[in-house]
């Protein structure tokens, strides 16, 4: 697949090198001289010097059979100049946007940008994962499908605790994928597994029906 990534810095130079590792074809648009030679030493001839908001920039990327374009500079306005372009003049099939401040991810939707990456959420939800002081934590958002990949850990006193999970009211399309226990094996659960204070599961919910889900692990 051939990939335009707009954007040389941490985040963007270690994004290209998973993608050529993974065998795609990657090109790099930077407005950064600097970044464009660091990138170049390392990656090879993979990044060209330009505005990807400017049309011959993008023209000379040869966009016109880019699969996905991904930018992921650190300003917001970038981002979104560049995916716009991408998407409603070139008919790129996927564009994808980092976002830095996340009341900016409704102005992307309106605009057309629906696939966006919240930077500030991405790291606060690893915060919670690691403090290990909230009852969930979302991994993963599908959200062409509505869905959340959560880690729910099952607090004391919950509702849950001793309950075998067949005998759990889950919200309509809300699956346990995975029960963790400390010091135990983990184990795809069957309806007669009991949950214990502090197993932690993996599972997949339903958007709409998060806050629901979360009342029956939380602690009373």
């Amino acid at each position: 697949m051939y990939i335009i990534v707009v954007g040389g810095g941490e985040v963007g130079h270690c994004l290209c090198k998973q993608l050529l590792d993974e065998g795609h074809e990657v090109l790099v648009i930077e407005k950064d001289a600097k970044k464009c030679e660091h990138i170049e030493e390392e990656l090879g001839d993979i990044c060209l010097h330009g505005d990807a908001s400017e049309i011959t920039i993008l023209n000379k990327a040869g966009i016109t059979r880019a699969e996905m374009v991904i930018a992921v500079t650190g300003e917001d306005e970038d981002n979104l100049a560049a995916c716009q372009i991408a998407k409603q003049k070139f008919n790129v099939p996927r564009v994808i946007a980092r976002i830095s401040t996340p009341r900016n991810e409704k102005i992307f939707a309106k605009l057309g940008v629906e696939c966006t990456v919240d930077a500030v959420d991405i790291i606060s939800e690893h915060i919670k994962a690691e403090t290990m002081l909230f009852p969930l934590t979302r991994l993963f958002s599908i959200r062409d499908r509505g869905l959340e990949v959560v880690l729910v850990r099952v607090g004391r006193n919950s509702p849950a605790v001793g309950k075998p999970i067949g005998e759990l009211s889950l919200p309509l399309g809300s699956v346990i994928s995975l029960v963790i226990r400390q010091g135990e094996e983990s184990e795809i659960p069957t309806a007669d597994v009991v949950l214990k204070e502090g197993s932690q599961l993996i599972c997949l919910v339903p958007t709409e029906n998060i806050d629901s889900f979360q009342a029956i692990f939380k602690e009373s």
